[in-house]
């Protein structure tokens, strides 16, 4: 699965969305902003896969395969 660009862009509009209509604790901002984005950001690269090809060696019948991984 790729990267989903558009969630990403959704995600950052809302959070500056929410802090447009902010009233309370303006002083603030950035550390909420930045907390923001910075989850925006976590969810949108855990949202790849990594797909790899595995092969071995060493053992009477070598195995060879693909693999498919979340990023953590």
């Amino acid at each position: 699965m790729s990267l989903n660009k558009e969630k990403l862009v959704e995600d950052l509009s809302k959070v500056f969305t929410r802090e447009q209509s902010e009233e309370v604790s303006a002083d603030k901002s950035i550390e909420r902003l930045v907390n923001g984005i910075a989850s925006a950001v976590d969810v949108f690269v855990k949202s790849g896969q990594v797909n790899v090809t595995v092969s071995t060696t060493g053992s009477a019948t070598a195995q060879t395969g693909a693999g498919t991984g979340n990023i953590t």
